[in-house]
């Protein structure tokens, strides 16, 4: 059982989790890995399955909930659920309006997670050294790739969602930025807003499917690998700095809401650029009605500091680790 203060740290945690998930490019399993829960985390979603039914079967309700970490799964869900429900609104409000002290406070809290998760590898060689290099790698060649285009198939919805749910839980990646690339994230949040019942069910049985078979690959990893797993891991968070960079410009734009009052135009494609090339004005930016534009520097620093003064703080309630 929980402690109180243990239910309340955790309840943050998950809270923080939820509010790198509102922010696209942002992965919650990043606040997972740098609080020191990550490994429990992947470790409860693996326990649930065949034997949390042999369990309730023969021992009982009290015991299955044991047998999953129900009290850390709950609580740590109700932190994140909360945070999305209280948040969604103002962070998006945030990064249409401050886009770049928004993604500075994220570089500096992710940039300070690269620190933090290197000094977990115990002993480090040639094989965390490269696996850091290629984790690095992929992180920054997912935030260089262009988006896709969709399929009409469901089993490319159903792909989607495990291969996209499995980037959620991946430290520095983000789930909806996967759904991006592969051309489903505007399909799907489609669907969700007008309550296409057969593609939210296939997507969510592709995400159930991906959570419960990449949770038990990444829990063998850090078993019989973990050094090389956990630098993997730190390189994915390396190369996500590529995406989280605060100044960008916009390459092309999507139209929202086609056909209806509040048709608008957004960034769609983006690529990063140094703060003194930001407030160069493109015939994009005209387009969407965007004037000469503050870099913010200092602004920027000083919430990248903040990010990395939170993760300090917050890293030392994490658990003691072996």
């Amino acid at each position: 059982m929980l402690s109180l203060r243990e239910r309340a740290i955790l309840f943050l945690k998950g809270m923080s989790m939820g509010a790198a998930d509102v922010v696209p490019g942002v992965s919650g399993g990043t606040i997972a890995f740098i609080s020191g829960i990550y490994e429990e985390l992947l470790g409860s979603i693996k326990s649930i399955g065949p034997d949390t039914l042999k369990a309730l079967r023969k021992d009982g309700l009290k015991a299955a909930w044991k047998q999953i970490n129900g009290d850390f799964l709950v609580t740590l869900v109700a932190g994140i659920g909360t945070s999305i429900a209280l948040l969604v609104r103002p962070i998006t409000w945030a990064l249409k309006t401050h886009p770049v002290l928004i993604w500075g406070f994220f570089f500096g809290l992710i940039a300070t997670s690269v620190w933090l998760c290197g000094k977990l590898v115990k002993r480090w060689g040639v094989g965390p050294i490269i696996g850091m290099l290629m984790g690095a790698g992929v992180a920054l060649w997912i935030g260089l790739a262009e988006p896709g285009t969709a399929s009409d198939s469901l089993a490319f919805y159903f792909m989607a969602g495990a291969i996209a749910i499995c980037a959620m839980i991946l430290p520095g990646i983000s789930g909806s930025f996967i759904l991006l690339l592969l051309g489903a994230y505007l399909p799907v949040m489609t669907a969700i807003k007008e309550f296409d019942i057969t593609m939210i069910a296939v997507f969510g049985a592709g995400c159930l499917f991906g959570l419960t078979a990449f949770s038990r690959l990444l829990n063998w990893m850090f078993s019989r690998q973990h050094d090389l797993t956990v630098s993997t891991l730190t390189g994915f968070l390396l190369g996500s700095l590529y995406i989280v960079w605060p100044w960008k410009q916009v390459i092309s734009t999507r139209i929202v809401h086609p056909g209806k009052a509040d048709e608008h135009l957004e960034p769609f494609i983006t690529r990063s650029i140094w703060p003194g090339d930001y407030a160069t004005v493109s015939d994009i930016d005209l387009t969407l009605g965007i004037a000469a534009k503050d870099p913010h520097i200092l602004g920027a620093v000083v919430l990248a500091l903040v990010g990395a003064s939170l993760l300090l703080m917050l890293e030392r309630f994490a658990p003691p680790r072996a």
